[in-house]
């Protein structure tokens, strides 16, 4: 076995496809398939689900990448032991869904790990992140991957992956998701937010053509309309404070729920700095803390 193949399976894993791996990794799809072939001999047992048109990674998979993530990480933090406390600077970005989950957490943790460096934050859609990250405007930024997968020149850390549901006002009795978006207005999250995006697709592809009844920029704001049964919408797994005080209730949306992946990226230029080493860190321990090893994925092998 070739330690250069668990990297490029963690890459699969992270990114969503062979072909993104590909070129995160600088080689073919093909030689990532065969990759992935040859980690199968070795562990003797399959890596992906490929029943489907879509393959999914087993549940040995997701656990071999954090193993692979955990050593990795321990691995990195040895680079940079050092007796004088972290101090300086950070110019972060964070996008709207980062800042009440897992950035208090990061905070937290930095303030106690490493209270000589402060954060310098602006927040912004992942778009404008992305922009601002390559203008050198900021230094890193928290924000969701894009579906087109995002630039292969920016260095992806992966936090935290969402899987969709539909959510529905509580008195919905059914869990037929095709027949309750036909019955239902459908509430759309704005497709100019990457979730509204990857929703809008998931449903158009289900429902080709269906239209929805308002374009809405908040998840607060849907589920507090559907809170007052004005329809049903495409969102990202809900938070238990969110179930919990809105009346409404999650519907799976099966195997081919879309899946929006949380990430740390920054300039490739900012690869060995050793304060940007610490922000992931902390993050990563965020991620930790809220959603502990309940972490799925759901992509094309090609």
């Amino acid at each position: 076995m070739k330690m250069h193949s668990l990297h490029t399976l963690v890459s699969v894993i992270d990114l969503g496809s062979f072909t993104a791996a590909a070129d995160a990794v600088n080689v073919t799809p093909s030689a990532v398939s065969l990759q992935m072939k040859q980690l199968e001999e070795y562990f003797q047992q399959p890596l992906f689900d490929r029943s489907g048109r879509s393959v999914r990674p087993t549940a040995f998979a997701e656990s071999l990448a954090r193993t692979v993530r955990r050593a990795v990480s321990e691995i990195e933090a040895m680079r940079y032991q050092n007796p004088l406390p972290a101090a300086g600077r950070v110019h972060l970005g964070v996008t709207e869904s980062a800042l009440t989950t897992l950035l208090p957490l990061a905070f937290a943790h930095l303030r106690s790990h490493a209270p000589g460096l402060s954060l310098i934050l602006q927040r912004g859609s992942t778009p404008g992140l992305l922009h601002a990250l390559k203008a050198g405007e900021i230094d890193a930024a928290v924000l969701l991957r894009p579906p087109s997968g995002g630039s292969n020149r920016l260095v992806w850390t992966a936090l935290l992956s969402e899987t969709f549901t539909l959510v529905v006002p509580r008195s919905v009795e059914s869990s037929d998701v095709k027949a309750i978006l036909r019955q239902h207005p459908w509430i759309r999250l704005d497709r100019n937010l990457v979730a509204g995006s990857l929703a809008s697709r998931f449903v158009n592809q289900l429902l080709p053509n269906h239209q929805p009844i308002i374009d809405v920029p908040s998840i607060d704001a849907i589920l507090a309309m559907i809170s007052t049964q004005l329809g049903v919408s495409v969102l990202p797994a809900l938070r238990p404070a969110q179930t919990a005080y809105y009346d409404v209730r999650e519907i799976s949306l099966g195997r081919n729920a879309p899946v929006r992946k949380m990430m740390m990226v920054h300039r490739t230029a900012g690869a060995d700095n050793h304060l940007l080493h610490i922000v992931t860190q902390a993050f990563q321990h965020a991620v930790t803390q809220y959603m502990g090893d309940e972490n799925t994925a759901s992509f094309d092998e090609s």
